[in-house]
């Protein structure tokens, strides 16, 4: 094997996934497509915003705070999350 070079160390060939996260800054407009985990999410699709599932209300990707993650769904405030859990229980 002599005159060829094995390469190893950080220039070998491997795959690299990209794998888009929250503290990703890329410019992208329009809604993101997130999956929610617990105490976590990640970003399927970029985008800027997701939709709370109760009030439509747009919410930037770094203000999400509020999250299901058996529904896979966000919401915009704790009040939108209990008239999510509690319909009947609504505060007129």
């Amino acid at each position: 094997m002599l005159g060829r070079r094995r390469r190893n160390g950080p220039r070998a060939s491997r795959k690299v996934s990209q794998v888009l996260n929250r503290f990703d800054h890329r410019p992208t407009a329009g809604e993101a497509e997130i999956r929610y985990l617990d105490g976590d999410f990640r970003v399927v699709r970029p985008g800027a915003f997701v939709r709370c599932a109760v009030t439509g209300v747009a919410i930037p990707l770094e203000e999400l705070k509020y999250w299901s993650v058996e529904r896979q769904e966000a919401y915009a405030t704790p009040t939108a999350v209990l008239q999510r859990l509690y319909p009947g229980r609504a505060k007129a």
